[in-house]
C-alpha cells in the first residue's frame, strides 16, 4: 500500500512537469529561463528518485523507508504553507497523502517487509 502512495506522488510530480513545460511553451513568463529549467529539473529529478523508491519498496529493500520518509517531510514542509497560504485544496492534496504515508511507513507490517534478513530474495 505505501508503495502506491509513493508512485502515485511520483506521477503526481510527472504531471506536475509536463503542466510546467506546457505553459513555458506555451508563452508563461518567467523571471529567469534558466530558474525554470532548473525547476523542470528538480521537478522531474525528484519524481524519478520517488518511482525508484516506491519500485524498491514494493520489492522489500531496507533502505527505502528512509528515503519514503524523508520524501514525506518535503511533501509536508510544501503542504502546509500552501494549505495555510490560501490554496487550501491544493495544500490538502499534497499534506493527506504524505501524512498517510507517514502512517504506513511506521506500520508494523511495512516494517517486517522491509526489514527481513532471511528468505528467498535477500533485502539491503
Amino acid at each position: 500500500m505505501i508503495s502506491i502512495v509513493v508512485l502515485l506522488e511520483a506521477l503526481a510530480l510527472l504531471t506536475a512537469a509536463a503542466l510546467y513545460v506546457y505553459q513555458l511553451a506555451t508563452g508563461a513568463p518567467v523571471t529567469s529561463f534558466w530558474g525554470a529549467v532548473f525547476t523542470l529539473g528538480l521537478l522531474l529529478a525528484f519524481s524519478a528518485w520517488l518511482f525508484a523508491v516506491s519500485h524498491f519498496l514494493f520489492r522489500g529493500y531496507r533502505w527505502t523507508r528512509a528515503a519514503a520518509l524523508v520524501a514525506q517531510l518535503f511533501v509536508l514542509t510544501i503542504g502546509f504553507p500552501t494549505m495555510t497560504g490560501g490554496l487550501a485544496l491544493a495544500g490538502l492534496a499534497m499534506v493527506v497523502p504524505a501524512l498517510a504515508g507517514i502512517v504506513l511507513l511506521f506500520d508494523k507490517r511495512v516494517i517486517a517487509f522491509a526489514s527481513r534478513t532471511g528468505g528467498s530474495r535477500a533485502a539491503l
